[in-house]
């Protein structure tokens, strides 16, 4: 007989990963903090559990999509009597560190831990283009392999639980500052009355070229080597940066998205390293 897996929290993504299994025919446990989450998915064939208690109750795996790391805590801390020889799958946005902590935590209540990142939205689980990264027991992942691989792509980094996290966070700071710089561009050109999907659409391919050169500058950071021919002065680079920023404020956008970056490469060349281009980000 199949045991049934426990989803803790259904908020978008919580919920997008228990319908998954539901299609896969997987025997689903339901709880979230406020009921009105849960009926649709109990008329999908869900058991919905009226408290965490009743929701592990059972033997089978733990899923923990919840709001954030303290969440997880609050959620898990009062039933740990209960989880003693279980697996717990962290699938809550949490810093490196604080996957680590979940972990320590787990190991020292015997508790098996896996702690994954989700890059994709709810809409993607289960669907092309859905990638989520683990690190933690390799045993879990094994384990339940046929359960993660219903929600996407699943890459296993290693056992420190801390590794799923980290690769997440580099990913999304690129994601962040990339939405930041088009949204920033999009107004620029808004002044003058260019639509922001005119604007997207020459501002894809552009993009799309420029991540083109990321292995070679990969390289460069990994060789330590900022001297070679080809690179880019910071000097060229901070004149650049300083006539975007001009040019931003004539338009009437404030320039504050690129002033970090800008201020970055002042200090990179008030350190001597005017003709090295990558290291304005490195601490090393």
């Amino acid at each position: 007989m199949t045991t049934s897996t426990t989803f803790l929290g259904l908020g978008a993504m919580g919920s997008a990963l228990a319908a998954a299994a539901l299609d896969a025919g997987r025997p689903t446990v339901v709880w979230n903090r406020t009921p009105r989450r849960a009926p649709a998915l109990g008329e999908r064939g869900a058991t919905v559990a009226g408290s965490v208690e009743e929701a592990v109750a059972g033997d089978g795996v733990i899923v923990a999509c919840l709001l954030d790391h303290r969440s997880v805590q609050g959620v898990l801390d009062p039933v740990a009597g209960n989880l003693s020889g279980r697996t717990v799958i962290n699938l809550t946005t949490t810093t490196p560190n604080e996957s680590r902590e979940l972990a320590a935590w787990a190991a020292e209540r015997g508790i098996t831990f896996l702690d994954g990142a989700i890059l994709a939205v709810p809409e993607m689980i289960g669907g092309a283009g859905s990638v989520i990264f683990y690190s933690g027991s390799a045993t879990a992942f094994e384990q339940h392999s046929a359960l993660l691989d219903r929600w996407g792509e699943s890459t296993y980094l290693g056992p420190d639980a801390g590794m799923a996290s980290l690769y997440d966070m580099a990913m999304l700071t690129g994601m962040y500052t990339m939405f930041a710089g088009f949204m920033h561009g999009a107004a620029m050109v808004g002044t003058a009355g260019v639509p922001a999907t005119e604007f997207a659409e020459r501002q894809a391919a552009f993009l799309a070229a420029m991540t083109g050169g990321l292995a070679g500058l990969a390289a460069v950071i990994d060789a330590k080597d900022y001297t070679g021919k080809g690179q880019q002065s910071l000097r060229f680079t901070e004149t650049a940066l300083a006539a975007l920023m001009r040019a931003s404020s004539d338009a009437g956008v404030d320039a504050k998205v690129l002033k970090p970056v800008h201020d970055i490469v002042r200090r990179q060349i008030a350190g001597g390293s005017a003709t090295r281009a990558p290291p304005a980000f490195s601490r090393n």
